[in-house]
């Protein structure tokens, strides 16, 4: 791993705060993600099961990591089983962790070789009257290909048929969705890489360059500041190609007068930072792409505060709505007497700003959450509003990471320009005003 390792009370703490809301009796099992095959004898970059990371801080392939609090045996109640290294495997991959490592950075002190786990397992689980299991209960993930908890746990139906099954995801969604200071760092970093990108960017920018250009750009910063990457597939749309929301291809030319939207966010340490900026190509706005980004701008001052403890999203999103009302009537984008009249339940809005407001943040950037909790401190959000007018060919989304507290929220992005005249300022001050 690039990144310094994590404070393990991180993990320790997060063991106690699920453990606590166990049922008595039970056991509870956390697979790391699988090895994704890419092409012949070749993976993708491993990227660790969020649940079991967040428990664990083990960041490697072939981990399991397993909670009994009531075991009657004391050295039992916290295990994780690792990938005993081959010889083979220690010449080509490296050996991995040791155990000693991995005791040091999860704090968990009875450590396993995954090929022990089976006759472990088995004792533990007969002790056992409840099994809890970890599946991908995001309710916006479908995928036809089942991943290795989901795996386990088809075994594990199969081979214990009279213990009593629950799911992990409501647990870990109630705790992961409020962040701990050791997490607030994490993001805090990812946020500060990705920051430092967005600078290099407004020094690279100018007409002629390609889309894929500006993506070197951002992950050449990613890499050299220790980032794991990206933390999604980066968006770098100029023109009309960023009034399509999810817009990865980043082929195209960036052109003179057109804008570029840039939403990128490092990963580090699993955290993840999720920033969208808006900039002109040439360094300049033109009188309508300036009262267009104001406008989103404005949005962005009136959402953010509204992050504040026992607002629901919902509230929130239709708040946010009606404001984004009356800066489109501005624009002349919609008409009043029409909003007056519009359908309640298709706001005539959403033809220009048709996505949501804000989402959570942290070990993935759309965090395990559940959407209708009310808001509560220790919570970050994106706060991302967005303007898109195709016949224009002006799209300008900006967006910043919030960190809900007891007072005030905290915009952890606040470093990284956003004004208009700020961004302007830089550009021209790194490549000069172009005509």
């Amino acid at each position: 791993m690039r990144y310094e390792p994590l404070n393990p009370e991180l993990f320790i703490l997060n063991r106690q705060r699920f453990i606590r809301k166990m049922n008595p009796d039970s056991i509870a099992v956390f697979c790391s993600s699988d090895r994704m095959p890419r092409n012949g004898d070749t993976f993708f970059p491993f990227r660790q099961n969020a649940g079991l990371f967040y428990l664990s801080g083990l960041d490697q392939e072939d981990t399991v990591v397993v909670l009994y609090p009531d075991c009657v045996k004391e050295d039992a109640r916290e295990i994780a089983f690792i990938r005993r290294a081959s010889e083979k495997q220690s010449i080509w991959e490296g050996s991995g962790l040791t155990k000693e490592q991995a005791r040091q950075i999860s704090g968990i002190q009875k450590i396993y070789w995954l090929d022990e786990m089976e006759p472990v397992l088995n004792e533990l689980i007969l002790l056992a009257k409840r099994i809890y299991l970890n599946l991908n209960e995001h309710d916006r993930f479908h995928s036809p290909v089942e991943d290795r908890n989901h795996r386990f746990a088809r075994q594990i139906q199969e081979k214990y048929p009279a213990h009593k099954l629950h799911r992990s995801p409501p647990i870990l969604k109630k705790l992961m969705m409020n962040k701990s200071p050791i997490e607030v760092e994490a993001i805090s970093q990812a946020i500060h890489i990705t920051g430092k990108a967005f600078q290099r960017v407004l020094e690279f920018v100018r007409p002629g360059v390609m889309e894929y250009e500006v993506e070197a750009e951002i992950t050449h910063e990613f890499i050299r500041n220790r980032a794991n990457g990206h933390a999604y597939d980066p968006i770098v749309a100029t023109g009309v190609n960023a009034c399509i929301l999810h817009y990865t291809q980043n082929t195209a030319m960036c052109k003179n007068d057109e804008l570029l939207l840039l939403d990128f966010g490092a990963e580090y340490a699993n955290y993840a930072a999720d920033l969208t900026r808006t900039i002109p190509v040439n360094g300049r706005f033109t009188p309508r792409q300036r009262a267009v980004y104001d406008a989103v701008l404005r949005t962005l001052r009136m959402a953010a505060p509204m992050l504040v403890p026992g607002v629901t999203l919902d509230e929130y999103h239709k708040s946010i709505g009606k404001f984004m009302e009356s800066e489109l009537i501005g624009l002349g984008l919609l008409d009043k007497t029409d909003v007056k009249n519009q359908d309640p339940k298709r706001p005539l809005y959403k033809k220009y700003f048709m996505h949501g407001v804000s989402h959570h943040l942290g070990l993935g950037v759309h965090d395990l959450a559940n959407r209708y909790d009310p808001i509560q401190a220790g919570m970050v959000f994106t706060c991302e509003p967005a303007i898109y007018i195709p016949e224009e060919k002006i799209g300008i989304r900006l967006e910043n990471d919030i960190l809900v507290t007891d007072t005030d929220p905290i915009d952890l992005t606040a470093s990284i320009p956003i004004e208009a005249e700020a961004i302007e300022e830089k550009m021209q001050a790194f490549s000069g005003a172009f005509n």
